[in-house]
């Protein structure tokens, strides 16, 4: 009798062959899927055992293979977890990240301490929102924020569309191109605008499979050789859209903690530039206010 922790183990040392970067969690998750349970009811079957049907075998060995050819694990479940919420992500949009929490992180406590001067007419605008990950986030965490967001993909609008529809929360979501005006009527009233702009230099290209040959290039090219012109043109419309003293929050490449930061400064547009760190402690977000 096939054991699912035996299965299991066997698919995590096939994974790491495969140079995915957690097999042991992948696996799991995989099985997680197949199964039609979470993660933890998976480890609590690999210790209480029990047979295991040829169905469930045939599939798993599918997305198992699929896996170690690096096809992303969120497009096989068709789910990624961030912070509270389970988003639905596939081919088309940009799938979340764990570092990315660090600017919600920064987005709360934001809209903290302006609730403690007014506590109601809070605005923020999401830019560049993928599936929504950053936007939902903040609603769900915070739901008396008045929240918006923009995407230029068609696709991924629709990803963020099913996402919103589906966990219930009130935010306007719009298809358009964060480096134009958006939302004027909104314009110099915005308390926060949180951004994940493409970023990546057009010289460098990923080196992990997932990110290169599944993630939309929408989504990771900043447009020049620095990676930094489109975050640069999203600031500043960004920029517009704030009211004096607004925050502006904007993920960018860890090598570019000095580089964002700098160009930021230089436009005159902004005020107390700094720089925050990921949990990894690795640069990841720049904050700045609208001066």
């Amino acid at each position: 009798m096939t054991e699912l922790r035996d299965v299991v183990r066997a698919a995590t040392s096939t994974l790491r062959e495969a140079g995915v970067a957690s097999p042991d969690v992948d696996a799991v998750e995989l099985a997680a899927h197949v199964l039609g349970v979470d993660a933890a009811e998976v480890r609590r079957l690999m210790i209480v055992g029990g047979s295991l049907t040829d169905l469930f075998e045939q599939s798993y060995a599918a997305v198992l293979a699929e896996r170690a050819r690096r096809v992303p694990l969120q497009h096989l479940t068709g789910r990624a977890h961030f912070r509270t919420l389970t988003l639905h992500v596939g081919p088309g949009v940009f799938v979340p990240r764990p570092e990315t929490e660090v600017l919600v992180e920064l987005a709360l406590a934001e809209v903290d301490r302006i609730r403690g001067t007014r506590p109601s007419g809070i605005r923020l605008v999401d830019l560049c929102s993928g599936s929504g990950a950053i936007p939902f986030a903040v609603k769900a965490e915070r739901p008396h924020v008045e929240v918006r967001a923009l995407e230029l993909s068609g696709d991924a609008v629709a990803w963020a569309t099913a996402n919103r529809d589906r966990l219930g929360l009130d935010v306007e979501i719009v298809e358009g191109d964060a480096t134009e005006p958006a939302f004027e009527d909104w314009t110099g009233s915005v308390d926060l605008v949180t951004v994940n702009p493409p970023y990546i230099p057009t010289t460098s290209v990923p080196i992990d499979p997932e990110v290169r040959d599944h993630d939309p290039e929408v989504a990771l090219y900043g447009g020049s050789e620095d990676g930094l012109a489109i975050p640069v043109l999203v600031a500043a419309a960004a920029a517009q859209l704030l009211g004096p003293g607004g925050l502006l929050l904007m993920e960018h490449a860890d090598t570019q903690g000095e580089s964002l930061p700098d160009r930021l400064a230089r436009t005159g547009h902004w005020s107390g530039v700094v720089d925050h760190d990921d949990l990894s402690g690795r640069p990841r977000v720049t904050a700045a206010r609208r001066a």
